[in-house]
């Protein structure tokens, strides 16, 4: 008899405060610009800071506010700065875009002292290892942020170019096609 009055008692409670949430979401929402999802999703997605924002998102903000360049997105490269800059008709200057393609980073063991500084910047947790040990990358979850590269003090961290290979190769973008063929 208890039990079914507690399940019962449970079951209004829990309904109830379902209701009210989702009363409470479609009469307090933050109405948001549209433009900043579509920004946001047109970059990559890899939260790796080096534009100098937290994440994607900020970043998205920032170019909708104007507060930003477009060319703000290292791994976007040059497509997605002129992607950005034609979504926001604005100019934008690309003599300081490098267009590298996918880096990785790699660790030379020769020189590699373990002090584990890079493990503690990596944003991805793509470094393995522990103090006084080896380091490893593990390459399907680097960026290609650099931030390990420029703490490391023995210099035993570097960025080399993905190989292209039949595991990682990837058809190119319908999108990119047609935009060169209108060229």
């Amino acid at each position: 008899m208890y039990i079914v009055f507690a399940v019962a008692s449970l079951s209004a409670l829990g309904l109830v405060l379902g209701f009210m949430l989702g009363a409470a979401s479609r009469y307090l929402k933050v109405a948001e610009h549209p433009l900043v999802d579509e920004i946001e999703r047109l970059m990559p997605g890899s939260q790796c800071g080096q534009c100098g924002y937290p994440g994607c998102r900020p970043a998205a903000e920032a170019l909708v506010a104007g507060t930003a360049p477009a060319s703000l997105c290292p791994p976007g490269g040059r497509a997605l700065a002129e992607q950005l800059a034609n979504k926001l008709s604005i100019e934008v200057d690309l003599s300081g875009v490098k267009e590298d393609g996918p880096m990785v980073a790699r660790v030379d063991e020769s020189s590699c002292i373990g002090c584990t500084r890079c493990c503690k910047v990596c944003p991805t947790d793509a470094l393995i290892g522990a103090p006084k040990q080896i380091h490893a990358v593990v390459a399907d979850a680097c960026i290609a942020c650099g931030k390990c590269v420029d703490v490391c003090p023995t210099e035993c961290l570097r960025m080399h170019p993905i190989r292209v290979t039949l595991r990682n190769w990837r058809w190119p973008s319908p999108e990119t096609a047609l935009e060169v063929a209108r060229s």
